[in-house]
């Protein structure tokens, strides 16, 4: 199994910015849902999250490098597009999706909270397993 540490940064840096997109339009209600502000509040621009940000970064490094090893691993080093596609649908479907969909079941969770992660870990999965199956 060939390591592609540039496709890797590439798909993580693409997914870490897709999530600044995607939190950007839903993260209003994605935090009233979380408790993190009142549903009155005025819009404003606060601090940003410096921990946060440079953790998922982090995080998004990590589920890169594991998308394009179980990709590498299923269909070899040269896997195409439509089968990175399906296999990061089926890892979001079997994966991510049950664990989030659990952790809220027990925590409570709005449903508009869970549409918000649920939406950008697709987007995330699918823009890693697309700039992977382009330059990996």
């Amino acid at each position: 199994m060939t390591i592609s540490p540039l496709a890797i940064v590439a798909a993580a840096v693409a997914s870490w910015i897709f999530g600044a997109l995607w939190f950007g339009l839903f993260g209003r209600p994605w935090a009233v849902g979380l408790g993190l502000m009142p549903a009155d509040a005025p819009q404003t621009r606060g601090k940003p999250p410096v921990f946060a940000l440079v953790f998922s970064l982090v995080a998004e490094i990590a589920m890169a490098a594991m998308l394009e090893a179980l990709l590498s691993f299923v269909a070899g080093p040269r896997f195409g597009m439509k089968l990175a596609l399906v296999g990061a649908f089926l890892v979001w479907l079997g994966f991510i999706a049950p664990t989030i969909a659990t952790n809220y079941a027990y925590q409570k969770r709005p449903l508009a909270v869970y549409a918000v992660d649920l939406g950008h870990w697709l987007g995330v999965v699918f823009l890693q397993a697309a700039i992977l199956s382009l330059l990996a």
